[in-house]
């Protein structure tokens, strides 16, 4: 793609999502969010391929029928109530609805379905923008709103962490595993984002830096489902002894950064009375840790066959820039010590 036009389309971006965060009238928070969509879209279909103009087109049907849905209720809202500010929402029926609207955005359970389909038929690098950059926006609004339907959101958050964990046990496909990854932990967010808006925060903090370490791993070694995983180790041996560990933070194994927001929300769930909600998070936590582990095991121990058709892939010198990679698995590996001074800000 031409620079000038990649650089023009990130600056859409950009744009897009600062607007929605610097709004307090919902025509210009739907303003920035259509900006968002349309600046993403050429990136999403850049490689002529059936599969990425598919999946562009099925993003592109998603987010206007999202945004669509947000207009409709915040006009709702204004015919109620008088009222386009987005601090300033009273009546439950466009609470509900924006809810709605923006869980689809992002790719809540039960509205999910498009998330892992999309993801799929994008390469690795437009995947991470859809993964992380993308989720801002939407839920900027979500904390500003905070839904007082409290049910709603436990819903929606019990059931994208079981539809994460379960979507994700049987694919043998990376980008579909990360999808069903990112409907998990935006379930864990989601649960806890009446009870205290900045842990979740946090946890959209930790989930991208763990979620952009993951891609770029997967990035370097040019791998897109479990079986090119298993050539990883002719290509970046140090790399794939550190995969593994990424893998397992991003399933939240003390003593590892993962652990720290699943801990802190669990600690707040119990605090609310709301222990079977709990019990239940940390146990869909185990179907996602089972597909993490298959990862895991396919990287380190097992070999690929070296027949003829299969033979071990050249060690040639890579193009990437590995900065981001190197910073992002420092921080998705070692930040759990810094977990009380977390709680302290936390707690301010």
């Amino acid at each position: 793609m031409n620079p000038y036009i990649l650089a023009a389309l990130l600056f859409g971006l950009g744009l897009g999502t600062t607007i929605t965060f610097a709004s307090s009238h919902w025509l210009l928070a739907w303003m920035g969010l259509e900006m968002n969509t349309l600046a993403i879209i050429p990136l999403m279909a850049q490689h002529h391929h059936p599969r990425a103009v598919e999946a562009t087109t099925k993003y592109f049907l998603t987010q206007a029928t999202a945004a669509a849905m947000l207009l409709f209720a915040s006009t709702t809202n204004a015919w109620l109530t008088g009222q386009w500010d987005i601090q300033q929402m009273s009546h439950p029926l466009p609470i509900t609805l924006i809810t709605l609207a923006l869980a689809l955005k992002i790719g809540l359970a039960p509205v999910h379905s498009w998330l892992p389909e999309v993801l799929q038929g994008l390469d690795l690098t437009t995947g991470l923008i859809l993964s992380t950059w993308q989720k801002l926006a939407p839920f900027a609004l979500l904390l500003q709103i905070q839904p007082a339907n409290s049910t709603i959101l436990i819903a929606f958050g019990l059931a994208s962490t079981l539809v994460g964990g379960w979507g994700g046990l049987n694919q043998t496909q990376l980008r579909k595993i990360l999808a069903y990854s990112s409907i998990a932990h935006l379930g864990w967010m989601i649960l806890v984002l009446q009870f205290s808006p900045s842990l979740t925060l946090l946890t959209l903090l930790t989930y991208f830096i763990m979620t952009i370490s993951t891609f770029l791993v997967f990035k370097l070694s040019k791998s897109t489902n479990i079986n090119m995983l298993a050539t990883s180790w002719a290509k970046a041996p140090a790399l794939t002894a550190l995969a593994p560990l990424v893998l397992l933070s991003l399933g939240g194994l003390p003593p590892l950064t993962g652990f720290m927001p699943k801990w802190l929300i669990l600690q707040e769930l119990a605090k609310q009375d709301l222990a079977l909600t709990a019990t239940l998070a940390a146990m869909t936590a185990l179907l996602s840790l089972y597909f993490y582990l298959r990862i895991s095991y396919a990287m380190t121990l097992t070999m690929s066959p070296n027949t003829l058709t299969g033979t071990t892939p050249w060690r040639l010198q890579h193009l990437q820039f590995t900065l981001p990679l190197a910073m992002t698995t420092t921080a998705t590996l070692l930040l759990l010590p810094l977990t009380p001074a977390v709680v302290a800000l936390l707690t301010l």
